[in-house]
C-alpha cells in the first residue's frame, strides 16, 4: 500500500486504478497503479490548485492559470491539452478532459 499517511490535504480525484490528492501547499501526490505514467509522469512542482483525474490520466490547474496533464497517451489525454494560460477550472471524462478559460 502506497496510500500517503500524512495530513495537509485538501482535495483528492481517483481514476480507474489510481488516486490523486492535492497538499495544501499546491503539490500534488498519487498512488496506485504506475502502468502508462499515471504516477511516474506527475509534476514534482507547487503552485497547483484543483486537481481531476480521468480513467488513465490526470490534469491539475495552476495557480497561474495553466494546465498540467500525465498519464495515458492513447487518446489524446496529454497531447492535446492547452498551453496557455487562463483556465479556472478543470474537468476529467474517461478519454478527455476540459478546461475553463476565465473569459
Amino acid at each position: 500500500d502506497d496510500a500517503p499517511t500524512c495530513a495537509g490535504f485538501v482535495s483528492i480525484a481517483c481514476g480507474t486504478f489510481h488516486s490523486v490528492a492535492l497538499r495544501d501547499d499546491g503539490t500534488v501526490v498519487t498512488w496506485g497503479y504506475r502502468s502508462d505514467g499515471r504516477r511516474d509522469d506527475a509534476p514534482t512542482c507547487a503552485g497547483f490548485v484543483s486537481i481531476a483525474c480521468g480513467t488513465f490520466h490526470s490534469v491539475a490547474l495552476r495557480d497561474d492559470g495553466t494546465v498540467a496533464t500525465w498519464g495515458r497517451r492513447s487518446d489524446g489525454q496529454r497531447d492535446d491539452a492547452p498551453t496557455c494560460a487562463g483556465f479556472v477550472s478543470i474537468a476529467c471524462g474517461t478519454f478527455h478532459s476540459v478546461a475553463l478559460r476565465d473569459d
